[in-house]
């Protein structure tokens, strides 16, 4: 029979581009998501019972456990960007990632794949930073061979970056932005999947920064981004303490409403996440190392962005037609 690979969070922006790479390399795939009946998407990924989703709730050893049951490999994509009522950073991305990996270990499992994040540090002012350090810290500990992979801004057709700007862009001639000059490196969501599938069936071990082959300033991505989408839109990069003020409000809001009204906008967190540079380090393993060649952001934005424009899918039909002569 076919190797095994369980993937947590495989339903995800980057599991499920992990899980289509397992399948085409002919694992069976075993994908762990609370809600398997909202990942029955990612069954025609294999044949017929190839990828198959599964519940499993990561603050549960029994749950955790019942899923990595015959793995001979595990990846963990599982992690939140905002806290909710019951997903709280240190649950999911510490104790969790922790969990999967003494578990891991225990069970014998012979590769362990784990998402992290560039910026991941416990001394970091962000709590979503704090918890992906100490997530890694319980991983190498339990399972010193494992690979953690730390991705700059991931970028791809289903991210929550460029569709959101994007989105923001066609409300009005204003696009309000925290951080302007905070440097990001994004990277594409499959770069990050290739890499995965790399560090399963190679023989890499250790922590490697994942960014594109371009390094720049939010304000700059946000241009970029306006390029494709055909629209012209003043980028007004606000200060932090007007930053501080809105996601004070929006916090509040999600408190008293006892997370009935997620945020979703701008949380304090992320305010504190976009003080500081997004980049991949000068002495750190890259997805070079990794066999993979990173992707530019020009190849892929138009292939999705395309939707936001005036137009829509016409909006090239449109710019052709100008050129004709009457």
């Amino acid at each position: 029979m076919s190797k095994l690979v369980t993937i947590y969070g495989g339903s995800g922006f980057v599991g499920r581009y992990i899980a289509r790479r397992m399948a085409k390399a002919g694992w069976r795939v075993r994908v762990a998501v609370r809600r398997p009946n909202e990942a029955m998407f990612v069954r025609p990924y294999g044949a017929v019972g190839q990828v198959e989703p599964v519940l499993c709730n990561i603050r549960d050893d029994a749950s955790v456990a019942a899923v990595m049951h015959g793995a001979d490999a595990v990846v963990n994509c599982v992690g939140i960007l905002s806290e909710t009522k019951r997903n709280k950073f240190d649950s999911v991305q510490h104790e969790g990632a922790e969990r999967i990996a003494r578990l891991a270990k225990e069970a014998g499992v012979a590769k362990l794949v784990h998402i992290s994040a560039i910026g991941a540090d416990e001394n970091a002012a962000s709590d979503y930073s704090k918890s992906k350090a100490l997530g890694e810290q319980g991983i190498l500990e339990n399972f010193p061979e494992a690979v953690i992979l730390r991705p700059s801004v991931i970028f791809g057709n289903e991210d929550e970056f460029f569709n959101r700007f994007a989105s923001m862009s066609r409300l009005g001639p204003i696009l309000p932005i925290f951080g302007g000059n905070t440097r990001f490196q994004p990277v594409y969501v499959d770069d990050v999947a290739e890499a995965a599938e790399n560090a399963i069936l190679g023989d890499a071990t250790g922590i490697y920064e994942l960014g594109g082959p371009e390094a720049l300033t939010l304000h700059a991505a946000i241009e970029k981004m306006l390029g494709v989408v055909h629209r012209k839109r003043l980028v007004m990069n606000l200060p932090f303490f007007a930053g501080r003020i809105l996601a004070g409000i929006l916090d509040f809001v999600q408190f008293v409403s006892m997370g009935l009204i997620h945020n979703g906008v701008l949380t304090g967190d992320q305010l504190k996440s976009l003080r500081v540079d997004n980049v991949v380090s000068d002495d750190a393993k890259t997805l070079n190392d990794l066999g993979v060649t990173p992707t530019t952001m020009d190849a892929i934005m138009p292939t999705y962005l395309w939707r936001f424009r005036p137009n829509g899918q016409f909006e090239e039909l449109r710019d052709s037609a100008k050129n004709l002569k009457a």
